[in-house]
């Protein structure tokens, strides 16, 4: 039994297709197909059920893989002590973002990180909060920046700051003019949300949950609209279709004479949300993970105020 094996073993059980997992792993199908069986012959077990466009793992397979999954991944801590005992920092860090904070805090985070850290390239994934913590587990992520609230995970977890939302309509709103807007005033009002799968689509329907119903099929008269991201609901929202609730930190400027949207803060309690990093517990650079949350301290986003946050940590 060899790393090499358990890397093609996991490999067929992610992409279910013995070809895709021989590109992943840049080896001819054949080679992967021959060290695969020789795996399971000398196990004396069947990992995978053959047959078919796809490819199943089976049960026992399966725990073999988990297995094998851990191993890899202790094969990769090693590694990195060797790589610490030089520069705890070198080297890239795979870095997850939810879609929601990617566009607003990925151009000063890395251009901070350039000028602090330029040893340590950052490989960048935006996706939802559920992938990334997938990916968190089988490895494939050092460390994600997501927010709250969060399903049991068992990772380790380190704030970075509090963003409070704001509500965006147009300019010709009769609401423009006001200085705070009631979270319950939004109930009577046709609003955009962000798709199923968005962890900020809960967020705001925690602040109205009213718009769960109305956003339900088959309720009647529709009274949510939904984008594919923030920057297509603002764009909805400047054509006159409804409101929607945008985290502060993607509104550059709450006051723009300019611009087609009219921007009002929450009545006090302002809804919020609060940003975190995490990685597995098992990752053993943590001066990376120092470094990235050092940063983000540092990159002044629209509306919140890092330096309080970190005072209070």
């Amino acid at each position: 039994m060899t790393l090499t094996e358990l890397k093609y073993i996991v490999a067929v059980a992610r992409a279910k297709h013995f070809g895709h997992a021989a590109e992943a792993c840049f080896v001819a199908q054949p080679t992967l197909s021959v060290a695969i069986k020789k795996l399971e012959d000398e196990l004396g077990v069947t990992l995978f059920e053959r047959g078919g466009s796809e490819v199943s793992v089976t049960p026992l397979g399966a725990q073999i893989v988990a297995q094998a999954e851990r191993v890899l991944e202790q094969t990769a801590a090693i590694r990195e002590l060797a790589k610490q005992n030089k520069d705890p920092l070198a080297g890239p860090l795979r870095l997850g973002v939810i879609y929601t904070i990617g566009p607003y805090l990925l151009p000063p985070l890395v251009k901070k990180l350039i000028d602090t850290v330029p040893q340590m390239p950052l490989v960048l994934q935006e996706n939802y909060t559920h992938k990334l913590l997938e990916l968190l587990r089988q490895g494939e992520l050092d460390a994600a920046i997501v927010a709250l609230p969060l399903p049991e995970h068992g990772m380790s977890m380190q704030t970075l700051y509090d963003e409070p939302f704001v509500v965006a309509m147009p300019r010709s709103h009769p609401w423009a003019k006001r200085k705070e807007i009631p979270a319950d005033d939004l109930k009577l009002e046709t609003m955009l949300l962000l798709g199923a799968g968005h962890c900020f689509r809960d967020q705001v329907l925690e602040v109205c949950p009213e718009m769960a119903r109305y956003s339900s099929p088959g309720n009647g008269m529709q009274r949510t609209f939904e984008g594919s991201s923030l920057e297509t609901i603002r764009h909805m929202v400047a054509s006159g279709i409804g409101l929607t609730v945008l985290p502060r930190a993607s509104v550059a400027d709450m006051h723009d004479p300019n611009g087609l949207l009219t921007y009002v803060p929450f009545s006090h309690p302002a809804p919020s949300r609060r940003v975190v990093i995490l990685w597995r517990k098992s990752f053993t650079r943590r001066a990376a993970i120092d470094a990235v949350a050092a940063a983000v301290g540092e990159c002044k986003l629209p509306g919140v105020d890092m330096v309080a946050l970190e005072a209070a940590a």
